[in-house]
């Protein structure tokens, strides 16, 4: 396969996992397979995938915020809140094999798509909060650490963390979501980009699509609103599970 096809092939499945990313979550479950299947080792393409997720949400949070979707303020509390667990958690990343990976990720694939099938309650949403929670403190910890290891699902992760605990509507969330996962992945990227675990030529073919996506997904939030969230959602829990169910 020549670089031009390998770049192509990154470009179409960024502009997907993008979307998926910014609307609901597992955009990764995507890329990270993609970058094993040409030709990286599970670690560079761990390291490599952190190159599109930061380009995917800074293009996300560009389109929240000209349309004055923003809390930033909350935003950076929450964020700063898993940069212990991140680097931690990419630091363990990096001492783990390949095959040790692979099936952790198989694993937590399964659980993710567990999660989001079992029906929860309904609660009354809210688009502002003044305080954050101490249940949401360990929550963001937790994220932190698996958000610096394996990236995949983290989207769920947060989303659940803060409708659930903190009773945001899924728009609020999805704001904040993107802050949050821009945050904690730089300094997983700094890990991998010093121990030389990243490969630009392929990430930037990557994240050129995950931009692209990301700015047609919180487009859409904008515009559609949280029932359009909903349904996204369903939709990529059910590719997701397919996908482990090797149906493609």
């Amino acid at each position: 396969m020549t670089s031009l096809e390998s770049a192509l092939i990154l470009f179409g499945v960024g502009v997907v996992s993008g979307f998926m990313n910014v609307v609901a979550g597992g955009g990764s479950s995507l890329t990270l397979p993609s970058l094993i299947f040409l030709g990286l080792d599970s670690t560079v393409a761990n390291g490599t995938n952190r190159i599109a997720v930061i380009l995917q949400n800074i293009s996300a949070i560009y389109v929240f915020n000209r349309g004055k979707y923003s809390q930033f303020k909350i935003s950076w509390k929450l964020s700063l809140l898993t940069l212990p667990g991140t680097i931690a958690g990419a630091v363990f990343a990096l001492s783990i094999g390949n095959e040790a990976f692979e099936k952790i990720l198989g694993i937590i694939m399964i659980g993710v798509i567990i999660s989001m099938i079992i029906p929860n309650p309904k609660i009354k949403s809210e688009n502002n909060v003044s305080k954050i929670p101490w249940s949401v403190h360990l929550a963001m910890f937790g994220i932190g650490f698996y958000g610096g290891f394996i990236q995949v699902g983290i989207g769920f992760m947060i989303m659940a963390a803060l409708q659930y605990l903190m009773k945001l509507n899924l728009v609020i969330v999805n704001v904040h979501k993107v802050f949050i996962v821009l945050i904690l992945t730089i300094p997983a990227f700094i890990v991998f980009l010093v121990s030389g675990n990243i490969n630009w030529e392929l990430g930037i073919s990557l994240a050129a699509g995950n931009a692209f996506g990301a700015w047609w997904a919180a487009k859409l939030s904008i515009r559609k609103g949280e029932s359009f969230i909903k349904m996204v959602l369903i939709i990529t829990v059910f590719i997701m599970a397919l996908k482990l169910l090797d149906v493609f």
